[in-house]
């Protein structure tokens, strides 16, 4: 029960990729070709002999090919113990002839769902018999091989030039692992498209969900993209792995043109860019630069370049062996200026030649391109596992819809304010709580991430764009007539003096503390312009 030859075949597969040269290395050995509608047709086409799945059962297929090789010649032709002495005996009074190897990809159904077909059209395209070949076989990989993926044709095919057509059962072992991972995506896809993408268009309606969007069990399945060389820290192991359905978009598919491979701290605080700079992907040029998954500058201008020079004035020592990620194709100029700091990782929806060049001569230096920007409002969920569990929230896609802010304070803010206010509160999103950010003119002029307190956050901002200023040369800090977004209300008044004592001239914040009359006082009193949201951006 080590090697075993391949005597017969079953193919029958959507992805016809690679089919025939594989069909053409069985036949090479002598194995009998047994197949089914489209993948017979192809393979007599190529001029090879083959037996349809019909001859074998003696039943045409019939509803539409829904049943074809659910049938006891198929099945027990590949679940029988072939060294049990009752399993030979049933194979041989009803003439059952073993199957050593069944190559199957299933329908294409989340490729069906990702071209928008109709509720039909993507049932039609939950395949059965597939499966089921591929469970029996697999589970009988003692003495049959099961092959679902075309890359392991070649594999395969030079085993068999190897052995004189026979598998070994390593291969095997690991061909059976393969297909339930195939199997087990190919379920969930299907599972999470009835909990999720098909509550509307259910002749059910929403009821057939409930009151809650989250089914009560989740599949998930995701293929490795690649190993990373570590986790966090070194001692830790990574890799990076993609979602098994077509449309996702973001940092993890995004195209690497050069660089080193990435970390998992690369990935990480690259998504952070990413998911901020796509903020502003219908915006004027803007720039991101992160710092461990926290935006350190962040400015938007007429040109990219002037957008960069901004950012990087906000916290130029931050930005040191950061990430950078703008929201328009990058140029020869741009490019040359970002060189001359020590970055990690460069985003962009693209980069023309030039700038490809300028990169180039910075060769660990990692340049990301992403086509068109991800969409900030998209619908989704996060994930955090805890221990013994896994958390699941809908995305943070919460976006400002400036006739619902209120303003409580006295003084209105004035256009340029209100702008401020609104490109701090898009940055201040972003920002791990407690966040505090000040804005003037379209840059980020302090950044307060992730203290215990908004005060300390708050103060931290203000001595961050005091430090920027007096490394630029400039006569005052950025916050002087800033606008100061708090991702939370402030608890207290102290909070909000302290951005007063900063130089800020308008607040925005979601309001809704059991103190919210004594901050709206302590506003009016310093002659602030103050506008509640009602939205709050905790980011933990």
């Amino acid at each position: 029960m080590t090697d075993i030859a391949i005597r017969r075949a079953l193919l029958s597969v959507s992805d016809k990729t690679g089919l025939v040269d594989f069909a053409k290395a069985l036949a090479a050995h002598g194995t009998e070709l047994v197949s089914t509608g489209g993948t017979a047709k192809a393979l007599r086409e190529a001029g090879l002999e083959v037996k349809d799945i019909s001859d074998l059962t003696g039943f045409p297929e019939m509803m539409d090919g829904r049943v074809k090789t659910l049938h006891p010649m198929v099945h027990g032709g590949l679940l029988a113990v072939r060294d049990n002495p009752e399993h030979t005996a049933a194979m041989e009074e009803h003439g059952i002839g073993a199957i050593d190897l069944v190559c199957v990809n299933l329908y294409p159904f989340a490729q069906t769902v990702g071209k928008g077909a109709d509720r039909e059209t993507v049932i039609e395209n939950i395949d059965i018999g597939g499966p089921s070949m591929v469970r029996s076989a697999a589970k009988n990989h003692n003495y049959v091989a099961i092959v679902t993926d075309p890359a392991d044709y070649g594999a395969i095919a030079e085993e068999l030039s190897a052995t004189g057509g026979k598998t070994g059962m390593a291969t095997r072992v690991k061909l059976a692992a393969k297909a339930y991972a195939h199997t087990a995506a190919y379920d969930s896809a299907i599972a999470n498209w009835f909990a999720w993408n098909d509550a509307f268009s259910n002749p059910l309606g929403q009821e057939a969900l409930g009151a809650t969007p989250f089914p009560e069990t989740m599949p998930l399945a995701f293929a490795r993209k690649e190993t990373l060389r570590y986790g966090e820290n070194p001692h830790q192991s990574a890799a990076l792995y993609l979602p098994q359905a077509p449309g996702a978009a973001g940092i993890a598919q995004a195209e690497q043109l050069q660089g080193k491979a990435l970390s998992y701290n690369n990935y990480n605080d690259a998504d952070a860019a990413l998911e901020l700079v796509s903020e502003f992907r219908d915006g004027p040029p803007t720039v991101v630069i992160v710092k461990h998954a926290n935006p350190c500058g962040v400015a938007s201008a007429d040109t990219v370049l002037d957008a960069y020079k901004a950012a990087l004035a906000c916290d130029s020592v931050s930005a040191f062996g950061g990430i950078i990620a703008v929201n328009r194709p990058l140029d020869g100029e741009t490019a040359a200026a970002i060189t001359e700091l020590f970055t990690e990782v460069v985003i962009a929806p693209g980069a023309d030649d030039a700038a490809r060049a300028a990169f180039a001569r910075k060769k660990n230096l990692r340049l990301l391109i992403t086509g068109e920007l991800p969409d900030p409002k998209r619908d989704g969920f996060m994930f955090k596992t805890v221990a013994g569990g896994l958390l699941l929230q809908s995305r943070d896609n919460g976006v400002l819809v400036e006739s619902e802010l209120k303003v409580v304070t006295k003084r209105q803010p004035t256009p340029q304010e209100l702008a401020d206010c609104q490109f701090a509160w898009t940055v201040a999103k972003h920002v791990k709580s407690n966040a505090i950010v000040y804005a003037r003119g379209g840059s980020t002029a302090g950044v307060g991430a992730g203290q215990m307190n908004r005060l300390e956050s708050a103060r931290i901002a203000a001595w961050k764009a005091r430090d920027a200023a007096e490394k630029a040369g400039w006569s005052e800090p950025r916050t002087i007539g800033s606008a100061v977004a708090s991702d939370a209300f402030f608890p207290f008044a102290d909070g909000l003096l302290a951005a007063v004592e900063a130089g800020a001239t308008a607040v925005i914040q979601p309001g809704g503390s059991i103190r919210d009359d004594e901050v709206i006082a302590a506003a009016d009193e310093a002659g602030l312009a103050m506008v509640f949201t009602g939205m709050r951006h905790f980011r933990h």
